[in-house]
């Protein structure tokens, strides 16, 4: 098992806590629109006999041609014969969109064609509980089947009409269901529907919304970003985007969240002129009238432009996406509002830094965030000095996600956390007051860690990961590389304050011990770099340090943000030299293919941890552990070890992938081309290693300031 980049599969799931009370509540949606086209990985098809649902693999196809909502429907094209038929559409579930809004009615926006009342489908609540590991279904709890057509009655065919079922009218059924099941009806013969908007909907009061003031628009190269000023209506629940090439003939080209002030709209073309308006949708449906209209040019970029654009729009993700109390980063965006996660945070501080040195924010905006972060850092709450993994906004109290155990100090996203903040000690470096504060306050709360407290057994061994207030060392994890931890040691040997000896690098992080051994092998499955070193070629490469062939990206990029791998020798390796050969055996495995995944090449591949179509894992380029998922910071975060293999990744994940990859802060978190499954979320994790990583292959920033802490500097060259 890994470290924290798994710390989901090692605690289990969350559990409710007192901050969930103030989180953002969340529509229950079971199909809005399906990010990619053709079929709906959240869906499922079943038929027996004479009767047959036209499916894709088993799900069901998407229509883009005609819907209710941009871009596109589920279609529901069947034939009912003397058997039986059955599609269901499942809960999509996303990391912390966990509190809803209390439903009244199952709702649907339906389009009937030719199909006559006798034909429409049955439809049903459903409840499966699946085995975690196999995904085989141990229990399945639904409520009677109804008959669409009561609610049909008197609805034009051949237009999109709105299905509302009162929930009551589903009989006794407790709990929510996960799945939504539409299956025959008693008429044999051939039907098709088309079904948008599919939902469980509360009741909201009829608040009239305003209509939307001026919206902004900047053209990139392939895609427009079209902004406004943020809104807080509970009434509002779409911002309705249309397009124009002639500003006469407007088109709806995508609707947005409120919670997002930023639609990203991929046209796919260079060198055009588009115009853009918005409108407010309520609960409803109802449409207000228009905003101002306004134009934007798209036209080609330079590569150097590509890198800026990519860079910024990563960096969005800490500026305008932070949680407003603390400046902070949150886990995922969408997710909760209020959970900060410490490790992210970290990192979005060194893309803070990039973000001032590029001028996407002036260095006078990035003071006062600054300002912000480290006020909130120095009252939240920590355990010896160590921050835990999720902190609650507004209340600076620790948050428990991953279960009652995680509610102390997490060692390795404290690392994280100071990596980026001992970066920013160097960078504010200005003789003013408000910079002089940043500086004192990374001080203090740098030499308030106790590094060596987390030296559990006091034997200089190894580093434990996470102590609880009330359960103490319950998680008994020991951090043992190779993995993403390195910087944990390094900083704990840094430290001014409580220090480890730097024998515990040896002893601990790449310790040949027996307990570090059979841990490598058990997660490496391989005796390959059990022993720390490895030595072996992978796809005609040697391989110094590292388990099996070198395991997921994001080993050599969380700890090396701010850590310059080319100033970091031991006896066994240089890290940049390893760390590029790691690079290279991903790239050299997604170019070969062996698995014959859709869309994995030389030009679309990083192989990492993501989110994905069965949740968060960390892939690796073997056999045994790659899925087909692509996290598009995978190979761009690799920037300053692959240059010329990542800049070609770019130019294909948003030339010729855009449509679905590119979104409001960058490129979105993952995508499954062989199973059409694609991630609706931004991780906090993998949108700033983007930021920070190219920023270190063009200029060096970060790597360099980081490296100008004496501490640093002075434990570093010990490890020779």
């Amino acid at each position: 098992m890994r470290t924290v980049a798994l710390l989901l599969c090692i605690i289990g799931s969350g559990i409710p806590s007192f901050a969930q009370i103030q989180e953002r509540v969340y529509d229950y949606l079971f199909f809005e629109n399906s990010i990619l086209p053709g079929h709906y990985f959240f869906s499922d098809v079943n038929y027996s006999e004479g009767s047959y649902v036209k499916n894709v693999r088993g799900k069901l196809p998407v229509c883009e041609s005609e819907f209710f909502t941009p871009p596109n429907s589920l279609v529901l094209n069947f034939t009912t014969g003397t058997g039986s038929w059955e599609a269901g559409v499942v809960i999509e579930r996303v990391r912390g969109i966990d509190t809803f809004k209390t439903a009244r009615y199952l709702s649907f926006w339906m389009h009937s064609g030719s199909t006559t009342g006798n034909m429409l489908p049955e439809v049903s609540l459903c409840k499966l509980e699946k085995e975690r590991r196999t995904g085989i279904i141990i229990s399945d709890e639904r409520s009677p089947s109804i008959p669409v057509q009561k609610y049909f009655t008197g609805i034009k065919h051949n237009e999109w009409s709105f299905v509302k079922i009162p929930l009551e009218d589903f009989g006794a059924f407790e709990g929510r269901p996960n799945k939504i099941s539409f299956s025959n009806s008693n008429d044999p013969g051939d039907g098709k529907i088309l079904i948008d908007q599919l939902e469980l909907l509360p009741d909201v009061a009829e608040i009239k919304l305003p209509r939307p003031d001026k919206i902004l628009v900047k053209g990139y190269e392939m895609h427009v970003d079209v902004s406004w000023a943020p809104i807080e209506n509970e009434n509002l629940k779409y911002i309705k985007i249309y397009r124009s090439e002639d500003n006469k003939n407007f088109h709806a080209v995508g609707i947005q969240r409120p919670y997002f002030n930023r639609y990203t709209d991929y046209t796919g073309e260079a060198n055009k002129t588009y115009f853009y308006k918005i409108s407010f949708i309520d609960y409803q449906y109802k449409e207000t009238t228009s905003s101002n209209v306004n134009k934007a040019h798209t036209r080609a970029f330079t590569d150097d432009e590509l890198l800026d654009m990519v860079q910024e729009a990563s960096f969005r993700y800490y500026w305008e996406g932070a949680e407003p109390h603390s400046g902070l980063a949150l886990e995922n965006i969408p997710g909760r509002k209020n959970m900060i996660a410490t490790g992210a945070s970290g990192f979005g501080i060194m893309a803070i830094i990039v973000g001032s040195e590029r001028g996407f924010i002036t260095r006078e905006q990035a003071v006062e965030r600054m300002l912000k972060i480290t006020r909130f850092l120095k009252k939240c709450d920590k355990f010896h000095g160590a921050v835990p993994h999720f902190i609650d906004g507004p209340s600076g109290k620790v948050e428990a996600f991953f279960g009652e155990r995680d509610n102390g100090g997490d060692l390795v996203e404290t690392s994280f956390l100071f990596q980026g903040l001992l970066a920013a000690r160097q960078y504010f470096d200005k003789n003013n007051s408000s910079e002089e504060e940043i500086r004192q306050s990374i001080t203090l709360l740098w030499e308030a860690v106790e590094w060596d407290w987390y030296d559990r057994e006091k034997e200089n061994e190894f580093l434990t990961w996470h102590w609880s207030p009330d359960k103490e060392w319950i998680i008994d994890h020991k951090l043992i590389g190779w993995n993403e931890t390195m910087i944990t040691y390094i900083l704990a040997m840094a430290s001014p304050t409580h220090s480890i000896p730097v024998d515990m690098y040896y002893g601990g992080w790449a310790s040949q011990k027996e307990q570090a051994v059979k841990y490598r092998k058990a997660w490496g499955k391989t005796d390959d770099g059990s022993f720390y070193t490895n030595g072996n070629y992978y796809h005609g490469l040697k391989l110094p340090v590292g388990v099996s062939n070198g395991g997921p990206l994001f080993f050599v990029h969380y700890s090396y943000m701010g850590l310059d791998p080319h100033k970091l020798s031991d006896k066994y390796t240089n890290y940049f030299e390893n760390n590029r050969n790691i690079a290279l055996i991903n790239w050299r495995y997604c170019a070969e293919n062996p698995n014959n995944f859709k869309g994995m090449n030389e030009a679309f591949w990083g192989l990492t941890a993501s989110d994905g179509p069965w949740g968060y894992r960390a892939i690796e380029p073997n056999l045994e552990n790659d899925n087909g998922t692509l996290a598009p910071t995978g190979a761009l975060a690799s920037f300053p070890y692959t240059p010329e293999q990542s800049m070609a990744a770019l130019k294909n994940m948003y030339r010729k992938h855009g449509q679905y990859l590119w979104g409001e802060y960058g490129f979105k978190d993952a995508v499954n081309l062989e199973e059409n499954w694609h991630g609706r979320i931004f991780m906090g994790l993998n949108q700033a290693p983007v930021t920070v990583m190219i920023e270190n292959y063009r200029t060096g920033l970060i790597w360099n300031l980081f490296m100008q802490n004496e501490e640093i500097e002075r434990t570093v060259s010990e490890l020779k």
